[in-house]
């Protein structure tokens, strides 16, 4: 197990139909010039402007100040931009689009955090000039849970770590909003699988969303480090998170703690330039051959690339490659466990979970460093 380190889908559009001139591909380039200029939103995910002058793309309502025509391009994508060599805007955040979030849901997410063991009913949400039913929508479209869920979530992950600190089931129950011990013990058991006095052996693991300029991550982490880093659009996300619970014999629920707050610290360095190497422990078990595999691609240094044939002979099984391939396809920390750094023998790019876009521009954004 390694425990130290040294180191939904964005639907672009591509064929947008534009309905003030008809075009079935995209946008005449006199209507991108006077979307841009007016900062019209309705285009924003239709192109993106790519300003040849800073390298940098935005949406066409960036408030940024506007370039001169003869210095911007227009893509249809954000992998067209990234593959032009264009980085995204840190104002008005590009790779955003499709996961715009209501300005109302930090508020409702502090509010839990704030006070996450009393109820919050509907007439509360009203008070603060939030729709029960937009709060509903958003969480079940974005989480797959009610509101309501997520909050009982978050209650039964700090009752977890009440009782497995040492502290009893009824006074987990009663400091967690419940009335009833025989109430509390049910939801424990609906939430978790075991009754609170079976818990001890679960591994609570806090999960949370982190923004970066390459898409949402999802985070995962226990007391002892972080123990997934992938991105929210992936496929085998669902398959990953499944595979981590199993191994770790550990239970998923909203919150934070002290090793997300690092690992969301370190993130923002490092997308930044500020940062070559983390430190924010990882807790990533897997097969003997996967865990050799990822603790290789941890010693690939920052800016630099390695062939999986390189890494097969590092690690004593020279004609290992797929397998080498597959256990990097299982890597469940991605940029921390730097799997984007490992390239065919020729220097080409291939196979990576959160697309090959994003391993482009993260090897770009470490080569620019």
């Amino acid at each position: 197990m390694i425990t130290s380190m040294s180191a939904q889908t964005s639907k672009q559009t591509s064929g947008n139909i534009d309905l003030r001139s008809g075009s079935l591909d995209r946008p005449s380039d006199k209507e991108m010039v006077r979307a841009m200029l007016q900062s019209d939103a309705s285009y924003d995910g239709v192109f993106f402007t790519c300003v040849k002058t800073t390298g940098i793309f935005c949406i066409p309502s960036c408030p940024a100040r506007k370039p001169l025509k003869r210095n911007v391009e227009f893509q249809p994508t954000v992998r067209g931009c990234l593959l032009a060599g264009y980085r995204p805007c840190l104002r008005c955040k590009p790779l955003a689009i499709g996961y715009d979030k209501p300005a109302w849901l930090d508020q409702l997410v502090a509010l839990v955090e704030s006070a996450p063991s009393e109820k919050i009913t509907d007439a509360d949400l009203r008070a603060l000039d939030i729709s029960p039913h937009a709060a509903r929508r958003y969480f079940q479209r974005k989480f797959d849970i009610s509101f309501q869920a997520y909050h009982r979530m978050r209650r039964m992950g700090l009752a977890l770590r009440h009782i497995r600190s040492g502290g009893s089931d009824s006074e987990a129950a009663y400091d967690h909003g419940y009335e009833s011990l025989s109430g509390f013990r049910d939801a424990f058991q609906k939430s978790f699988g075991v009754t609170p006095a079976n818990c001890g052996n679960l591994t609570s693991i806090e999960t949370q969303t982190i923004d970066t300029p390459v898409g949402p991550m999802v985070a995962c982490a226990t007391d002892e480090g972080v123990c997934l880093l992938e991105f929210a659009d992936r496929r085998a996300l669902q398959r990953q998170i499944a595979t981590l619970k199993k191994r770790l014999s550990g239970v998923i629920v909203p919150g934070a703690n002290a090793r997300l707050k690092h690992l969301r610290s370190e993130l923002q360095d490092y997308f930044a330039g500020k940062r070559k190497t983390f430190s924010v422990p990882l807790v990533v078990p897997g097969t003997p051959f996967q865990e050799f595999v990822w603790q290789q691609q941890l010693t690939i240094p920052f800016g630099e690339t390695r062939s999986y044939e390189q890494i097969a002979k590092a690690i004593g099984r020279p004609k290992a490659q797929r397998a080498v391939g597959r256990a990097s396809g299982d890597n469940r920390i991605a940029i921390l466990i730097p799997c984007h750094r490992v390239v065919r023998s020729d220097g080409s790019l291939s196979g990576y979970g959160g697309g090959l876009w994003r391993k482009h521009f993260l090897l770009n954004l470490e080569r620019s460093g």
